[in-house]
């Protein structure tokens, strides 16, 4: 059980970073150009439908039982990858 509610506290924390991270592409993107703010918008939009993804399968790990939580902690561990290289990425491709 300790496992599982460190992993839950452990997503939950990257979610709000993530969060952090898409607000401030938001106000940077109202800052740019009409051409700047087309990129920022579209990696907005992958990153808030990748946060979702992962908010999901975070409701799928706290309604899932002791015994289950450990196979769906691979489909978690794969979108948080995935997630985690589409912050990276838009971060510093919109930094420029």
């Amino acid at each position: 059980m300790a496992d599982k509610d460190t992993y839950q506290k452990k997503l939950e924390a990257q979610l709000e970073e993530w969060n952090a991270e898409i607000d401030k592409l938001q106000a940077k993107a109202k800052q740019q150009q009409a051409d700047a703010e087309e990129d920022y918008s579209e990696a907005i939009a992958d990153l808030k439908s990748r946060r979702d993804d992962m908010k999901k399968r975070l409701e799928e790990l706290r309604d899932a039982s002791d015994d289950a939580w450990e196979d769906i902690k691979a489909g978690a561990e794969s979108a948080w990858q995935s997630m985690s290289a589409a912050v990276k990425s838009a971060t510093s491709r919109l930094k420029q």
